[in-house]
Parts: structure tokens; C-alpha cells; sequence
């Protein structure tokens, strides 16, 4: 008698290559991480339709198409002892991108230009050396107040679903206020920054597999030299605050779509 088949793959009992790989595509669709990442009425959340609520639903979960809320709750707006963590960090930010931007008309990152130019903004700029302070506090401050925000979401419990990918984003952001933080370090070209970019560098080069190549790449030699200087200002001034920009977007973004600002337990 010939044996009847499940139903499954090629009669068998045995599942195609395909029907595995339907079946896998389901489960990461359906995991946590997934749901996370991808708000409901997303393109790329399984059991939507397409219709004309749930085509609204993208617009509305979309960063790009929808930042602001319709409304917020109360306790969003009012003033407490967490004094806005989050809102202060941005304002740090802010602050840092004006008057970084008024430092790069007098700074040039070379070897023979570097120190003079920051004695210079000190002596002979107007308001050079007040905006360069203020850009060096604010560095601080804003190092400080991202870790305040993150511990006052952490005792909140607000890194629990479903805002748990909004955590994921603001450890990313800590970590490149610190890279922000300490790439500025170096460009003053004194003994601090030298000896600064020396740990960080060695610290670096003990990386398992990549560490000399790291160590090269962050030097752009195989000692500190005016391409290294180079390096860390195109570091400092331009990748790490596009990056920093993007995810601040997302971030902000998920904070009104994941319920607003998170309530006291």
C-alpha cells in the first residue's frame, strides 16, 4: 500500500528549501526584536491588509512622514525632578553645533596650526575664548545629563516593551556623545591631547583579530602625526554628528509613537 503524504513539502514529511525558508522568514517576522523595530501598521508587520486605515497607520508610523504627535499626555508637560534629561541633552547639542561652527572659521587641523590657532581664538578673537568655553562645558554637560536621562528611564522601568528598541537607540546615542566627547580631545594638539589619543589608540590596538588595523586606521600611520589630527577633527565635526543627528531622529521619533514620555512607577 503506497504511504500518504502530510500534505508537507514533496510528500514525504519533508519540507522544501522553500517552505524552510517561508517558515524561518515567519518566525523572525513574529519575534520580539521584529515587533520592536517595526510598529504596528508597518508594511513589515505580517497581518495588515492593505487598506486605507492601515495605509494611514504607515504614514503615521513613518519617521520621515510623522514626527510630531497628535497630542501628549500631561505628565509629559509637566516640570519635575528629572528637570528634562532628554530635552537639556538636545539644547547641549545644539549649542555645541553653534558655537562649533563658529570655532571652524579660526582652527586649522594640522601639525604647525592646531595650538596657535586655539592661543589665537584665546588673545585676538572676539568672544573666542568665552565660545570655546562655552563649547568645552557644554561637551561636559551634555556627557553628563545623556547618563542622568538614561539612569532616570532605567529606574522608570521605560526600557520594558514596548519601548525596548528605543533603549537599543539611546545606548547607541550615549555612546557617540562620549566618541564626540573624547574625538574633541585631540584637537587642541597639547600634551593632554596627545596623551589622550595615545591610551585610546593602545586601547584600540588590543582589539581581538582587528586591533593593529584599527590602530592604523584611527592614526592614519602607524605613530600620531598630523594625519591623525586630521582624522579626528573629520570624526569630530562631521561623521559622528551626522550619525548622532540620525538617530536623535528615531529616537524622538519613538518616544511619541511608543506612548510619549514614560510616567513615574
Amino acid at each position: 500500500m503506497a504511504r500518504r503524504g502530510n500534505g508537507n513539502g514533496n510528500g514525504h514529511g519533508r519540507k522544501t528549501p522553500g517552505e524552510r525558508l517561508v517558515e524561518v522568514g515567519d518566525q523572525i517576522r513574529g519575534s520580539q526584536v521584529w515587533t520592536s523595530i517595526f510598529r504596528p501598521g508597518s508594511i513589515f508587520r505580517r497581518g495588515y491588509t492593505d487598506s486605507p486605515r492601515n495605509r494611514s497607520y504607515v504614514i503615521m508610523n513613518s519617521v520621515l512622514y510623522h514626527l510630531h504627535p497628535v497630542k501628549v499626555k500631561r505628565h509629559a508637560v509637566r516640570v519635575s525632578y528629572t528637570l528634562c534629561l532628554g530635552g537639556l541633552s538636545f539644547f547641549l547639542f545644539i549649542l555645541l553645533t553653534v558655537t562649533g561652527i563658529f570655532l571652524m572659521f579660526f582652527y586649522r587641523p594640522t601639525e604647525a596650526q592646531a595650538w596657535n590657532d586655539i592661543r589665537t581664538l584665546h588673545t585676538a578673537v572676539t568672544f573666542g575664548l568665552l565660545v570655546r568655553n562655552m563649547h568645552r562645558w557644554a561637551a561636559h554637560l551634555m556627557v553628563i545629563t545623556v547618563f542622568l536621562h538614561m539612569a532616570r528611564v532605567f529606574y522608570h522601568g521605560a526600557y520594558k516593551p514596548p519601548r525596548e528598541f528605543n533603549w537599543v537607540i539611546g545606548v547607541i546615542l550615549l555612546l557617540l556623545t562620549l566618541l564626540l566627547s573624547f574625538t574633541g580631545y585631540l584637537l587642541p594638539w597639547d600634551q593632554l591631547a596627545l596623551w589622550a589619543v595615545t591610551v585610546g589608540t593602545n586601547m584600540m590596538g588590543y582589539t581581538p583579530v582587528f586591533g593593529p588595523q584599527v590602530r592604523f586606521v584611527l592614526l592614519g600611520s602607524k605613530e600620531i602625526s598630523g594625519e591623525t589630527l586630521l582624522r579626528w577633527y573629520v570624526l569630530h565635526v562631521l561623521m559622528f554628528p551626522f550619525v548622532i543627528v540620525i538617530f536623535m531622529a528615531v529616537h524622538f521619533w519613538r518616544v511619541r509613537k511608543d506612548g510619549g514620555l514614560s510616567g513615574p512607577l
